[in-house]
């Protein structure tokens, strides 16, 4: 497994080892001692979602109940993206993105603090999040995905969202009370 820090703190990048043979392949997909090695605390929910090509979910926090991530994709191709809300850090405003999909098998471990979302490149794509807190329905925030402060390219025109992340605010109207320290 090779783990590298990513362009924000706190933010992981995971390459598990693949043994690939004429059977096809194996990899571990977590181990919690290993993970713990490397500063990423236990999860205490796993979810999975699937979705069909164009469908864009994020972007996503809670406050309070603040999730970290460890996202990963096991059937088909996503754009993955975070985004650091800690209004006290230097890399506030600022996002990660990258593509996760059933061919590369990385990882990425996403901290409390970050807004969440993914867009599905594939046909259709089975995406896996373990979480560091349960979900509180009553404490879901959000942004705009198509916030103009953030400029994400999200490699799909289009996108199909649900009608709560089509009235998401921008990062720009949200106060810092509704963000994290």
């Amino acid at each position: 497994m090779k783990i590298t820090e990513g362009p924000l703190t706190g933010l992981l990048i995971i390459e598990p080892r693949i043994f690939t043979d004429s059977r096809g392949y194996f990899y571990e997909v977590f181990q919690q001692q290993r993970y713990q090695e490397h500063g990423i605390p236990a999860f205490v929910q796993d979810n999975v979602s699937r979705s069909r090509y164009g469908v864009l979910r994020g972007l996503h926090y809670q406050l309070p109940h603040p999730q970290g991530k460890l996202v990963y994709v096991t059937r088909g191709s996503v754009w993955d993206v975070a985004v650091d809300i800690r209004v006290s850090s230097p890399t506030f405003g600022q996002w990660f993105g990258a593509h996760l999909n059933d061919e590369n098998h990385k990882q990425i471990y996403i901290p409390p603090g970050f807004a969440h979302g993914f867009c599905v490149l594939s046909e259709e794509a089975d995406f896996h999040y373990k979480c560091t807190d349960y979900y509180f329905p009553g404490t879901e925030q959000g942004i705009a995905w198509n916030d103009k402060r953030l400029n994400i390219p999200w490699l799909v025109h289009n996108p199909v969202l649900s009608p709560k992340d089509e009235i998401l605010p921008g990062l720009n109207d949200i106060t810092h009370a509704k963000l994290f320290p």
